[in-house]
């Protein structure tokens, strides 16, 4: 139970720690200043939504996300959420291929050097089909967690910064709508994705209250840092290297190689939701779909990776309030359905 429950809990992980969240520019993209409540709220939001997907991936045994996505929206606007799941799938996609470009950059390499090593990491892991995935997430997220926790306390401690010495200033609490339900739109193609590999209903509490804590405690913590440099931000692509530029090169380079697997799990959890999504159509092994659909993402790259979060991901986070909102209503509207049987 307990190591299920901890193999969907990083895959949770894994799908929101990507080039945005863990290179900073997301989380500085939606909260910065006065937004203690508002992370706080994130994390009550994202549980409850995660617990309410699972639910219904574990009861329909799905094994992709449109039978869970018509039990969330109905079947009228299930067809414009397919839609809208599958670009998200990939543009976020685009995003995580443009951070890897972006992370080789920073040690002086090629912007498509890094593109083209995300590329073929990707085609191998799914060889595998969706067990590489699974594995390689339970090895990577645990270093990934700790490795950037250890840095923003470190942070925090040299500096001399205080966690909360701006709790009595909350007006951005607003800005967890957006944020969460930026968040939960690939975690409905990813968890629809296991529902018939789900075996009890403790696992699905272990992983959703374990992800909710987790990436709350980090995000409060990540965004107190990001306010103390808030007037160096415009000079980084990616803010974690504003906070990494007050410690020894080895402290870079390993941030940075954590960094990029952080962006690699995200990508493959975006791939899993659309290869799984089409593979009925297209009766090829996993990975030969993997090829073929990156290739069409790679000229989207140019764009730029800072470019492409401020922009799409505000969108995603405006347009997917109507499933946050029934997501955090389905616990009610099952209640009020029992009593009318």
């Amino acid at each position: 139970m307990w190591k299920s429950g901890f193999k969907w809990m990083f895959l949770i992980i894994g799908t929101t720690i990507g080039a945005g969240y863990a290179s900073g520019r997301e989380l500085w993209e939606f909260f910065g200043h006065e937004s203690g409540l508002a992370i706080m709220l994130f994390v009550l939001f994202f549980s409850i939504s995660c617990t309410v997907i699972m639910h219904i991936s574990y009861r329909l045994q799905s094994q992709e996300y449109r039978s869970v996505l018509r039990e969330i929206v109905g079947d009228k606007l299930t067809g414009i959420y397919d839609v809208m799941i599958f670009l998200y799938l990939y543009t976020t996609t685009v995003v995580m291929l443009s951070g890897s470009g972006a992370t080789g950059q920073a040690f002086n390499y090629s912007y498509w050097w890094g593109i083209s090593i995300m590329v073929v990491a990707l085609v191998i892991l799914f060889m595998k089909d969706i067990g590489g995935l699974l594995s390689i997430n339970q090895i990577i997220l645990p270093v990934l967690l700790t490795g950037l926790l250890y840095v923003l306390l470190q942070f925090t401690y040299d500096q001399e910064l205080s966690l909360f010495s701006h709790w009595h200033e909350q007006r951005n609490w607003l800005a967890a709508f957006p944020f969460t339900a930026l968040n939960i739109l690939p975690l409905i193609a990813v968890l629809g994705a296991i529902g018939n590999k789900v075996e009890s209903k403790k696992e699905i509490w272990i992983a959703c209250i374990g992800s909710g804590a987790i990436l709350g405690i980090i995000s409060y913590i990540y965004n107190n840092s990001l306010i103390q440099i808030a007037d160096e931000l415009l000079l980084y692509e990616i803010p974690l290297f504003a906070i990494l530029k007050h410690y020894p090169i080895q402290m870079l380079i390993l941030m940075t190689v954590l960094l990029w697997f952080a962006i690699f799990t995200t990508a493959a959890a975006g791939i899993m939701g659309i290869v799984t999504r089409i593979h009925s159509f297209f009766r090829v092994p996993l990975w030969v779909l993997v090829f073929l659909t990156l290739l069409t993402m790679i000229p989207l790259t140019t764009l730029g990776f800072s470019t492409l979060i401020g922009y799409i991901y505000p969108v995603y986070g405006v347009l997917n309030l109507y499933v946050l909102t029934r997501l955090l209503l389905f616990p009610v509207w099952r209640v009020l359905d029992k009593r009318k049987v």
